[in-house]
């Protein structure tokens, strides 16, 4: 028996185990399509016994986007490459597919990574970027225009023609990114967001315009297939969100009809340090679970089975998501599961490298 490997619902969607594939950028996208490199991405990930994979975080606008490369999903080409790539992932097998829509506010406009992940120079092509309060990421980082009245609707009603977008493209469940210092999470926290009006103050104000846009997103997305958000534990960071605000945000999602939360944490201000380490946000994922009674999601450098299986098998959380572990190895979960002493069926292209049938399974780690 395995709490990891067990059956999961949510909404009307069945889960054959509680492992997903976490969102994770790639920056390789053309004009926010999916490319060559999309398609073996994730066509590797789609195979390697995971119950669900969420695509990587995919911009409302062009003007939320992080890096030239980022997906978007705001134009009927860029729904109509989606709609080619889950048909794709979908003939080679079961595994169900998300989407995690954001917008990068103050900290779109950037470099990829593996080029330092700085802001682009107006020779590269750089765009205005938009924040609650002009107040830029960090010392290198140009400083964002300010939403009005006008920019917040035009913003709430960007997120709901992705939301439409994803729903004829055949997503089977939605994420909305509030966490990591994007555009939602940016509102709820002091630190970046300074505002004097009805947005910005007290928690209550702070997270006014990410609840208008759950909402309007709600509506727009069907019942039956699950909705969630992604949201910080908290800033680790003297005066930023506590942990106590995040609980009672966590109230407002639950009372808005979000059916899981992802619990994460970190990126709202540059160069904050989190003590992070093998399933560090497993209380902070419990606590959420315990307050909400919603399905609740953790990430947060899981790799080992049997802390993985114990997150889920002590009530931490009811599921997980896996990052860089998938990037290593993107069978981890059926390497997992033979670790745990679970057999999951291989796809049958594969079933000559079952430990069953191949001794040499027996000298790789899981």
């Amino acid at each position: 028996m395995s709490a990891l490997f067990s059956p999961l619902s949510i909404g009307d969607l069945q889960l054959s185990n509680r492992i997903f594939v976490a969102p994770m950028c790639q920056y390789s996208g053309r004009d926010g399509m999916p490319q060559s490199w999309h398609v073996q991405h994730y066509g590797s990930l789609a195979v390697g016994g995971a119950a669900a994979l969420t695509l990587e975080a995919t911009a409302v606008s062009s003007e939320g986007r992080i890096t030239h490369g980022c997906l978007g999903l705001y134009t009927d080409e860029q729904e109509a490459a989606f709609t080619k790539l889950l048909a794709y992932l979908r003939e080679l097998g079961p595994i169900r597919i998300g989407i995690q829509i954001a917008h990068a506010g103050r900290k779109a406009s950037c470099r990829p990574p593996w080029n330092g992940g700085q802001g682009l120079s107006a020779d590269e092509g750089r765009w205005e970027i938009v924040a609650p309060s002009a107040l830029a990421f960090g010392e290198a980082r140009a400083v964002p225009r300010a939403l009005d009245s006008e920019d917040l609707e035009r913003l709430a009603s960007a997120y709901v023609a992705s939301t439409r977008r994803a729903v004829c493209a055949g997503f089977d469940y939605l994420e909305l990114h509030l966490a990591h210092g994007y555009l939602l999470g940016s509102f709820l926290s002091p630190l970046s967001n300074r505002r004097q009006d009805e947005y910005g103050g007290p928690l209550e104000n702070r997270m006014r315009f990410p609840l208008e846009v759950v909402s309007r997103v709600r509506e727009a997305w069907p019942r039956g297939r699950p909705f969630g958000v992604r949201i910080n534990a908290h800033d680790w960071v003297a005066g930023g969100m506590s942990f106590d605000e995040t609980l009672d945000v966590c109230d407002a999602l639950k009372a808005a009809d979000v059916e899981f939360i992802c619990v994460s944490a970190g990126a709202a201000v540059e160069g904050v340090r989190i003590p992070a380490r093998p399933g560090y946000l497993a209380s902070f994922a419990r606590a959420v679970r315990e307050r909400t009674g919603l399905i609740t999601r953790v990430p947060g450098f899981l790799y080992e089975p049997r802390l993985v299986e114990d997150i889920v098998a002590k009530g931490d959380a009811d599921c997980v998501a896996v990052g860089r572990a998938m990037l290593y190895d993107s069978k981890w979960p059926l390497h997992t599961a033979q670790a745990l002493g679970i057999k999951l069926p291989y796809p049958p292209q594969y079933r000559l490298s079952h430990p069953d049938t191949w001794q040499g399974a027996a000298s790789f780690n899981a």
